[in-house]
């Protein structure tokens, strides 16, 4: 793999547990990218990115917070870019470039630091269209309406607004399909543990072999 990390994506649909699923993997070792958090933070700290976003949303999606920062009601534009895909297109196409650009730059730190395993959590590893980059894809699932329970006690909207989150997203189904790795998610807390620790132990056989193997 010429001095590169094992570049390992985790995805999965909302509810789904991948979030979880990364922290344990970053408490075993593994290097932990986070994306939708990195696209998170540039909404409210990139002067393009916000120009952009004021120019798709409007002025008021911004607010100014109790310590001076800048805010933006993530709520009302979820909405509007979960009901207008060439909204959600536009605003991806303003953040992707950026996110991307992040991303490479933590490839080569832990190139230069020898760091055996990256991984690389997103939301949209697909529809991005940077999947291909990346050595191996784990993908995260659970029965919907355990997804759809998680989402809802976790703030994430009311059942109707959920599920038009996940048809907004592609099938669940589609991204077992593409995966070379799928952890089920329908049980406890200790066993999604257990089964992402015996992921854990295979991408480090992988990446101590300096192959890309995959496997369900």
């Amino acid at each position: 793999m010429d001095g590169k990390p094992l570049l390992v994506g985790v995805t999965g649909g909302i509810g789904s547990g991948k979030s979880t699923v990364c922290s344990i993997l970053a408490a075993l070792g593994c290097e932990l990218f986070e994306a939708d958090r990195v696209a998170r933070e540039l909404q409210v700290t990139d002067p393009e990115v916000i120009r952009g976003i004021r120019a798709l949303f409007g002025n008021d999606v911004y607010f100014c917070q109790q310590d001076g920062t800048l805010g933006i009601d993530r709520k009302s534009i979820a909405t509007a870019v979960f009901s207008d895909r060439s909204k959600l297109e536009a605003l991806n196409a303003l953040i992707h470039p950026k996110v991307f650009t992040a991303f490479d730059r933590e490839v080569e730190r832990c190139r230069r630091e020898k760091r055996k395993i990256l991984c690389k959590e997103a939301a949209i590893m697909f529809e991005s269209g940077k999947a291909g980059d990346l050595d191996l894809i784990v993908v995260v699932a659970a029965d919907d309406e355990a997804r759809i329970g998680r989402a809802v006690s976790r703030g994430l909207g009311s059942r109707e607004e959920v599920l038009r989150r996940m048809q907004a997203q592609w099938p669940q189904e589609r991204l077992v399909e593409r995966a070379d790795f799928v952890i089920w998610n329908n049980g406890t807390l200790e066993e999604l543990r257990a089964r992402t620790v015996e992921l854990y132990g295979r991408l480090e056989s992988i990446a101590s072999s300096g192959g890309d193997g995959s496997g369900q």
